[in-house]
């Protein structure tokens, strides 16, 4: 493998890592292209776990300046109900998509780091500046909402 397939793959990598923090592809972009300057002007080192925490600071800090509250206008809502048959049944990438958005940025972090990279909880809690509980605690609860929403999709679908 050269060194810019290796490159690539570690960009790669934190590309969806932003994305399990973001769960927005331009953001994920910018997040990763801005940590990849920074550790450029540094001058490295060049591996998973810099890379990983410096766009997990990154993202802090864009969160804190913006002060990010999702908030929706009532002139904005779709009142549409379920029970609507001009409503296109969702797909399974859709399901997924609404489902995964409704995590917040912190329990698609540890999921993904522990799903996806495979880290144990006591890399992830090194990773994130957590205590290991706290990573134990937030996992446990990710996933019981995320069984509850998968059981609440099927349900509604049939």
């Amino acid at each position: 493998m050269t060194d810019d397939q290796t490159m690539a793959d570690l960009l790669q990598r934190g590309f969806r890592y932003a994305l399990s923090l973001t769960h927005d592809d331009e953001q994920a972009q910018d997040l990763v292209q801005d940590a990849a300057l920074s550790i450029s002007r540094r001058g490295g080192p060049w591996n998973i776990q810099f890379l990983v925490t410096v766009i997990r600071n990154r993202f802090i800090d864009q969160y804190r300046r913006k002060k990010l509250v999702p908030f929706e206008y009532l002139e904005d809502v779709d009142y549409q109900t379920v029970e609507d048959e001009s409503l296109p049944a969702p797909t399974d990438h859709d399901a997924m998509e609404t489902i995964l958005g409704s995590l917040k940025p912190a329990e698609r972090e540890v999921l993904y780091l522990s799903a996806v990279e495979d880290y144990t909880t006591a890399e992830i809690a090194e990773m994130t500046g957590k205590p290991r509980g706290t990573v134990l605690s937030l996992l446990h609860r990710t996933k019981i909402k995320l069984r509850q929403s998968l059981s609440h999709e099927l349900q509604y679908r049939t």
